[in-house]
């Protein structure tokens, strides 16, 4: 291939996925990087998820997803989105990682771990799933702490901290306890996060009030050791022991990615990419953002089904330029 592209697409997932076939509609030279797997947020989802949102709520360009459950889960969300890909065709090149993007006038070079492109505009898809938002307390880096989750059984007949009230903290509190784990759940607010998934809330609920899960509430972690964890409680200072701590805190966009492009985020703690909502350029004339990365720190409030959107808005500005 020419390495001449009218448009470099960063990230295959749903988004940038969404970006391909709407570039591919309208024959445009286009190429999908991604430095994972196809989706490779979703593939490290853990391997039970369930969805919050619909089958037809994660669609795209109004290709049917079938599920065979109300809300689909991780695998059927992979086949779906790798099925959509392969059937049409999308050209994507799989580990291939970006690591800088330049603008001379009006070409962008953009420099990958295999390859140098040069491309009238850029689109960012990459999410926020790689970097995790850390406790910055002593023993973090122990190998007994981990920021991801991806199944139960490891943890069964082990004294594991879950850290946060999130969905994810949630279900993999369930799960471990389910498999036979003695799970305790450090939380920083006052109880189960109000956007945890409806129908799991009542359970996590009803498993810490009849005590077979323990949870201290408006506490934190305060050090890490290789058999116990200090946390710190409305009532002082606690020692628990310990085998396993799985701190599902959150995660971040690349921000130092952003940053060394040129693009300019907000300076109010939520550290907002700047974009046109219209068209989701950003101060970088010819150089978008689509997907949850457009929010920033605020993590929660772009998903797929509200995002799917970006793809088509994108296009349309850039239909009277290519």
């Amino acid at each position: 291939m020419n390495n001449q592209i009218d448009i470099v697409i960063i990230g295959a997932g749903p988004i940038g996925i969404a970006c391909a076939l709407e570039c591919k509609k309208r024959n445009w030279n286009y190429i999908v990087l991604e430095k994972g797997a196809l989706t490779n947020s979703l593939f490290n989802y853990p391997l039970n998820m369930t969805f919050f949102s619909t089958s037809e709520r994660l669609e795209i360009d109004q290709i049917p997803f079938i599920s065979n459950n109300p809300k689909p889960n991780r695998d059927e969300a992979l086949e779906y989105y790798r099925r959509v890909a392969v059937s049409n065709d999308l050209n994507i090149n799989l580990y291939e990682t970006v690591t800088s993007i330049n603008k001379n006038n009006d070409t962008f070079t953009v420099t990958s771990s295999k390859k140098t492109y040069h491309t009238k505009k850029v689109i960012i898809a990459t999410g926020f799933y790689d970097i995790p938002n850390l406790m910055k307390v002593p023993g973090e880096n122990l190998p007994k702490v981990s920021h991801y989750y991806k199944e139960a059984h490891p943890f069964s007949m082990q004294h594991v901290i879950v850290v946060g009230a999130s969905n994810s903290s949630v279900d993999a509190a369930l799960e471990i306890w389910r498999k036979g784990g003695h799970v305790t759940m450090v939380i920083r607010g006052n109880s189960i996060g109000e956007r945890v998934k409806y129908w799991v809330r009542p359970d996590i609920i009803n498993r810490i009030e009849e005590g077979s899960i323990t949870a201290f509430y408006n506490s934190e972690i305060t050090d890490i050791k290789t058999d116990n964890v200090t946390i710190k409680t409305p009532n002082g200072l606690k020692t628990l022991k310990n085998d396993y701590v799985v701190a599902l805190t959150g995660y971040q966009p690349n921000f130092q990615f952003l940053e060394n492009i040129g693009i300019t985020t907000s300076n109010d703690g939520k550290q907002i990419p700047t974009h046109n909502p219209e068209t989701m350029e950003t101060n970088i004339k010819g150089l978008y953002l689509a997907g949850v990365i457009c929010g920033g720190m605020e993590t929660h409030k772009w998903f797929i089904e509200n995002s799917r959107i970006h793809a088509k808005q994108i296009t349309k500005h850039l239909e009277s330029q290519l």
